[in-house]
């Protein structure tokens, strides 16, 4: 059984030294036995705190948010610490798998029932994905006007492996009524207030949604525990829709009679105009819509962007695709600048859900710079768009080509 996370004890072990040594000065009162001083909370080194690798960018530490440059996500796998992070509040001080429990209520619920995170083991079946998870904001840096929030580049995405039970087989053990149409979940997260009755985040999905294969009440990350930064012990996994629904550090589900009223469910949260709008327009909450499905997109994710190569050398590119729902059905280049386009060696998912790898060896005719852009088209026929897409006030969804910088010198 693993051991209750407690964030003073890790910080403590994690070698801060003196207190003076890390605030820079010593403190003019005494500190209250076991309380956390504010500047220590605040300016904690990722790499020491949640074992993330020294290229991770941090875009903000309250709470924290963290992502990927493109050419940390090579891995078929996202290793945890190359895998983002965002959070809405505060991660839990102190998680005792021991004791966790996850209680299923609400309108629609035949009947309330609690489970320990044991039960949850050892009375459904287990299954294992790869899943893609992406921040609906991710690539918000490239819009113009520039859109509020986190000024992610490419790197809010992730294809991890997920371990744990179908939140389906959980429904049907409890019971569900006939007026049921979404679920909504409650974290143990604190809101940056640290006012116990504000909830950070409590977004949710459709019933169709939930009742997908490949939705999960997740207990392990690529084969052990689900570290605390992605929400250990337990978590709800939903790929396919924006990160935000498949909330972190689970202990309460609620089955509703109606869309999901939790924190961030309300436009413009997660929201984006109905219809096209004029960049820099503004939107009204009546004219905005919930997202669900996420884009068609794709990464090139070897080499990194300024590679630098020998005349008749040929460039060896690499990378993943993935478009919500559906499934890629090519991966295309250019290095003209999109005038024309060249096919990609592309594979099958390992499931679906899973974000699918490509590559492609590309001959350059001359010296000169180049930029290598990836262009997919999913099982729809719908493809990414060459510049940013239709401008939105809070800057979701962005599937614009990627694209690296090469050298021919």
């Amino acid at each position: 059984m693993k051991k209750p996370f407690n964030r003073r004890k890790f910080i403590k072990n994690a070698g801060l030294g003196s207190l003076a040594a890390w605030i820079g000065m010593e403190s003019v009162y005494p500190i209250p036995d076991g309380y956390l001083p504010l500047a220590l909370s605040q300016n904690q080194d990722p790499q020491k705190l949640f074992g993330k690798h020294k290229e991770m960018r941090v875009l903000n530490d309250q709470p924290w948010n963290i992502e990927a440059q493109a050419h940390l996500l090579d891995e078929a796998i996202t290793p945890a610490e190359k895998m983002f992070v965002r959070n809405n509040g505060i991660i839990p001080e102190e998680v005792d798998p021991a004791t966790w429990t996850l209680t299923i209520d609400g309108e629609s619920v035949s009947q309330q029932k609690t489970f320990s995170l044991q039960e949850l083991k050892t009375q459904f079946p287990t299954h294992t994905y790869q899943l893609v998870l992406e921040c609906g904001g991710n690539g918000r840096s490239e819009y113009y006007p520039p859109a509020e929030g986190n000024q992610w580049t490419v790197g809010a995405v992730s294809c991890a492996e997920w371990t744990g039970v179908r939140l389906r087989d959980v429904l049907q053990e409890v019971g569900i009524k006939d007026n049921a149409v979404y679920i909504g979940y409650y974290g143990k997260d604190s809101h940056l207030s640290r006012d116990p009755n504000k909830n950070p985040i409590s977004r949710g999905i459709p019933l169709a949604k939930a009742m997908e294969d490949q939705t999960l009440l997740a207990f392990a990350m690529n084969g052990v525990d689900i570290p605390i930064a992605h929400g250990h012990p337990l978590r709800l996994i939903a790929s396919g829709y924006p990160a935000s629904v498949s909330g972190k550090w689970i202990h309460r589900l609620a089955v509703r009679d109606k869309v999901h009223d939790g924190e961030k469910m309300a436009a413009p949260s997660y929201s984006v105009p109905c219809e096209p709008v004029q960049p820099g327009a503004e939107v009204s909450k009546e004219n905005m819509c919930i997202i669900e499905n996420m884009p068609v997109k794709s990464l090139i994710t070897y080499p990194k962007s300024g590679a630098m190569l020998r005349p008749e050398q040929q460039l060896a590119v690499r990378g993943h695709a993935w478009a919500g729902a559906n499934q890629i059905r090519s991966v295309d280049y250019s290095i003209d600048f999109g005038a024309t386009w060249q096919p990609c060696l592309l594979q099958d998912p390992v499931n679906p859900f899973a974000w699918q790898h490509f590559d492609a060896n590309i001959s350059f005719p001359k010296k000169g710079y180049y930029e290598v852009w990836a262009k997919a088209t999913d099982s729809q026929g719908i493809s990414q768009p060459m510049l940013t897409p239709g401008w939105n006030p809070k800057g979701y969804l962005n599937n614009a080509c990627h694209r690296i910088a090469i050298k021919i010198t």
